[in-house]
């Protein structure tokens, strides 16, 4: 069924960290291709839409990790999407062994904007809920409500967008925040935290040569990390990073 897509995947030095496995900002990368290149098969792809003045908006992503996938080994993608409400949808993922067992399960929440009028429209645009087969979510757990609660002694980094962080609508694209979330942190760090999940939540839109002040609140029993990346816009970025 066309609803069901999968994908093979070799994970190549491309995507993979310095641990030698596929690495944090990567899962988003290779979760929000697979979506590119299911949206195209289901005939919603960019060239489609856009005809019709319409862009995929991601407003939130959450993905729970068991286990991060290693260099040259291969992995089965697979996404859906569920069954939408008026103005969202969300589409589920999966990265799994080639045994079917699952590595890393995702989902993200959609809109769908009139690049004219830059007003939402309905997902039924371009749904038709009667003849299609929805999947159930690949995390069953709510979008994680970040608080939007930050102190300017909260600060730690800074980011300048750059030319390669923007995509085909002109901003930074979705996929960049984590690679320079991520980069904001040593590799002996992140070879530290034991990383069970991560939740972001998209703002404002940042644009080429944006400053960024990333922002970064520990929770005090050590279970997690809160993030903010804030241009002179307002709040571009939220994000958690769940500890074991």
């Amino acid at each position: 069924m066309q609803e069901r897509y999968e994908q093979i995947l070799d994970i190549g030095p491309s995507n993979a960290d310095a641990s030698g496995h596929l690495s944090y900002p990567g899962i988003f990368m290779v979760l929000q291709d697979l979506a590119a290149t299911h949206a195209e098969v289901l005939g919603w792809g960019f060239r489609a839409l856009a005809a019709r003045n319409l862009f995929w908006l991601s407003v939130k992503t959450q993905v729970r990790i068991f286990k991060r996938p290693e260099l040259c080994t291969r992995i089965l993608l697979r996404t859906w999407p569920e069954k939408p409400e008026a103005l969202r949808c969300n589409r589920s993922y999966q990265i799994c062994d080639m045994d079917g067992n699952v590595l890393i399960a995702g989902k993200t929440e959609w809109a769908l904007i009139n690049t004219a009028t830059q007003r939402l429209v309905p997902i039924a645009t371009i749904y038709d809920e009667n003849s299609m087969d929805f999947g159930e979510t690949a995390c069953p757990e709510p979008f994680l409500r970040i608080p939007d609660k930050f102190e300017p002694t909260d600060e730690y980094a800074r980011y300048i967008v750059r030319s390669t962080d923007i995509d085909v609508g002109g901003h930074m694209n979705n996929g960049a925040y984590p690679a320079a979330l991520f980069a904001s942190f040593s590799n002996a760090q992140i070879a530290a935290m034991d990383i069970k999940g991560i939740d972001l939540v998209f703002r404002t839109s940042c644009f080429e040569g944006d400053e960024l002040v990333l922002q970064k609140i520990e929770a005090a029993d050590g279970s997690g990390l809160d993030l903010r990346m804030a241009s002179e816009r307002g709040t571009a970025l939220l994000a958690h990073i769940q500890l074991g």
